[in-house]
């Protein structure tokens, strides 16, 4: 059976679910296919769904700037009342340790120039928020096997505190919450269904699926988190990225948090010892790494064969570090949390973009740090196909979306496939 849309969206992911609602409210016609049992079952659960501005570049901090504004106003950004409920978003604010490969000056001159509301804390202000903290500098961060990992600190920490950052407290309804919008307007999604063939015909695109129905439409997006670089494959493109984009297994870890911790404490980037920390349901703490280099990556060819369980190797590097960090930690005996597989470029920026072949769009690279921006990536892809549609060349002049809550002006051009790497990338999921 064939099946014609405008276009076809691989992926029903909170990046392909916010496209699919953006494009409807365009007025484009809307096909999204998964092969999860619903929206978000990949790698958008897996999310810590930290809502931070912390970013290496002026388009990352104020493209995550404006989407904070969409994330306190859900309801109104979906105009859509979901039935199963919505997510919330939780402002606790966050402390950015001080940390060399992302500096504060760097941080703040930002700031400022985005209108993002901050404080610069030393040792005192960061105790205070956090009882019991260890301040001590202990950068560059150790294995946790060796005995190097215990050092005494070599000076102290202080932060810079954004009160307006948080979390979200479900991500994976936050991906239902955007589809089920997009289906009030109109899209429609299949679920449970594989890809296994993408062709380009002479007017339009063939997206053939494992029940044997194909998907016609003039535009592609591949939203296809993990995925993605298969897909690409799968339709032979991809000859002219500079920018390489590969699955990475990652896992985050559960912890009761120490009762030292007050109510509402602030998320804690923490790339001096490796980690992140953020408040949980149920007084508990959600653990995870940044990517220190004293860690491999665990790269991957397939996502589908990715071990779907906790280690403790992992669990022992991570709360560890934790452990250090606030002394009160307990560590329990076994490895408690969530592992997933994540789609990360090189330089942990990612990849929104057309390609070299006509109507195929990618959405992609957006490891674990752009969920928070989940509510604009549709506006910026919907720009991005309005705009070539309309003749223009993006390639040789960015495209840019001006966003309506704070007025700043995000280049395109910064998530380019083609981009040179990003020289001011701190080489982890912080950006």
């Amino acid at each position: 059976m064939s099946r014609t849309a405008d276009a076809i969206i691989v992926g029903a992911g909170v990046v392909g679910a916010s496209t699919a609602l953006e494009l409807t409210r365009a007025g484009y016609s809307v096909l999204v296919v998964d092969k999860a049992g619903g929206p978000g079952f990949g790698s958008t659960s897996a999310s810590s769904a930290v809502v931070r501005f912390n970013y290496s570049t002026w388009d990352g901090m104020a493209a995550a700037w404006e989407s904070k504004f969409r994330w306190e106003a859900w309801a109104d950004h979906l105009g859509h009342v979901d039935p199963t409920g919505l997510a919330s978003f939780k402002r606790c604010g966050l402390a950015f340790l001080d940390v060399d490969i992302m500096p504060r000056d760097r941080m703040a001159k930002m700031f400022v120039e985005a209108g993002i509301p901050f404080e610069e804390w030393g040792p005192a202000e960061l105790a205070a928020a956090f009882p019991h903290v260890d301040a001590g500098r202990y950068f560059p961060p150790k294995p946790v096997t060796s005995d190097e990992f215990f050092d005494a600190p070599t000076g102290v920490l202080g932060a810079i505190y954004t009160p307006d950052a948080g979390y979200v407290d479900d991500p994976q309804l936050a991906a239902a919450n955007l589809a089920a919008a997009a289906a009030h307007l109109g899209a429609t999604f299949r679920y449970r269904r594989t890809v296994t063939a993408v062709e380009q015909r002479a007017r339009s695109w063939a997206v053939t699926l494992d029940d044997g129905d194909v998907l016609e439409g003039a535009v592609v997006v591949n939203a296809a988190g993990p995925w993605s670089t298969g897909l690409n494959r799968l339709a032979g493109i991809g000859a002219d990225f500079t920018v390489k984009v590969a699955p990475v297994r990652q896992e985050v870890h559960h912890v009761p948090a120490p009762s030292s911790l007050p109510a509402g404490f602030p998320v804690v980037a923490d790339a001096d010892l490796g980690i992140y920390i953020r408040g949980e349901s149920g007084g508990n703490l959600l653990i995870g790494g940044t990517e220190p280099a004293c860690d491999p990556l665990e790269w991957i060819d397939d996502p589908d064969a990715a071990n779907p369980h906790p280690t403790t190797e992992r669990f022992e590097a991570q709360v560890f570090r934790g452990a250090r960090r606030l002394p009160d930690l307990a560590v329990p005996n076994r490895p408690r949390g969530i592992a997933g597989v994540y789609d990360a470029s090189d330089d942990w920026t990612p990849v929104y973009d057309r390609t070299e072949a006509d109507g195929y769009y990618v959405a992609m690279g957006t490891s674990g740090n752009q969920f928070k921006n989940a509510p604009l990536i549709g506006s910026l892809m919907t720009t991005l196909i309005d705009g070539i549609a309309n003749g223009a060349d993006h390639d040789a002049q960015p495209l840019t979306y001006t966003a309506p809550h704070t007025g700043h002006v995000i280049d395109l051009g910064a998530f380019s496939r083609r981009r040179p790497p990003n020289a001011a990338s701190s080489g982890t999921v912080l950006g």
